[in-house]
């Protein structure tokens, strides 16, 4: 399986990856000359946090036999005090009020273990480049 993401142009401001047999269509605002048909790439980078931070606390109360019903992870956005940009992102996972107490630590210990928040404290090096192609 290959690990390469191909990023094609689907036209006015839609760029789409294709990975792993799907195609993750992205779009941009209509204020920002999109037609607001997908999510902006910003906005799935957020998405993958929460999303992350989710399956980990679902496959935790999944494999204690906990259910799932009444739980939800919020996640907040603060910008930096500039403005530009977010300086603090803060998942809240909400519980309901039967969820067991001894269990209240080790839900946000599986949240904290997501893969995505690790590449963000510990960032992958990154390399732009450009390559000729076809003749």
């Amino acid at each position: 399986m290959s690990s390469d993401m191909i990023v094609t142009f689907g036209g006015g401001k839609k760029v789409n990856a294709e990975f792993r047999g799907f195609t993750i269509e992205t779009d941009q605002a209509v204020y920002a000359g999109g037609e607001g048909s997908a999510p902006e790439p910003f906005t799935l980078f957020l998405a993958s946090i929460g999303t992350c931070a989710g399956i980990f606390v679902l496959s935790f109360c999944q494999s204690r036999g906990i259910p799932t019903d009444g739980i939800r992870v919020v996640q907040s956005h603060e910008p930096k005090p500039d403005g530009r940009g977010i300086g603090k992102i803060t998942i809240t996972i909400e519980l309901p009020p039967d969820f067991p107490e001894k269990y209240k630590d080790a839900v946000i210990n599986a949240a904290n273990l997501c893969a995505v928040k690790k590449h963000i404290m510990e960032p992958p090096v990154f390399e732009v480049k450009t390559e000729t192609v076809g003749g």
